[in-house]
């Protein structure tokens, strides 16, 4: 029987093989890695979007509007199938593990555009030299 992971990798075409019976891989998409780990009757993606403490408060100002249109979470500590054990902010995304070919691929597609997103908003705090102050409760800023 085919596991998740084995079927993420297909329904993608993935150009390289997992090793036989792998519960995660790290896999090369869109010039970034993107861990995939079945675990608990689901397959979780994750990508690193920074380690910069200071651009995660512009990240987080952000993170409430995106809840509304996406699936993935935005979270910060250690990065999933990240070695380094470094605290970084992260964005993960997961699925049952039964979700068919097809589901996965959207699971990765959906999962990608949503990465690109944040990685614009990353991009944007760096160019702009400095991330927003996180508002204060009853400042609150829903961002599309």
């Amino acid at each position: 029987m085919e596991s998740a992971l084995e079927r993420l990798v297909a329904a993608v075409e993935y150009p390289e093989s997992l090793p036989a019976g792998a519960r995660s891989a790290t896999l090369q998409v869109d010039g970034g890695e993107v861990f995939a780990e079945e675990t608990g009757g689901r397959i979780r993606l994750a990508r690193k979007l920074t380690e910069d403490a200071g651009e995660w408060p512009l990240l987080a100002a952000c993170a409430p509007g995106r809840m509304l249109r996406e699936e993935a979470t935005l979270a910060a500590g250690p990065v999933p199938g990240d070695r380094s054990g470094k605290s970084a902010c992260f964005l993960w995304q997961d699925a049952p593990a039964g979700t068919d070919g097809i589901g996965m691929r959207r699971l990765l597609e959906s999962f990608l555009n949503s990465c690109d997103w944040w990685r614009e908003r990353t991009a944007e705090g760096r160019s702009a030299g400095e991330a927003e102050a996180v508002p204060a409760p009853a400042e609150t800023i829903i961002r599309p």
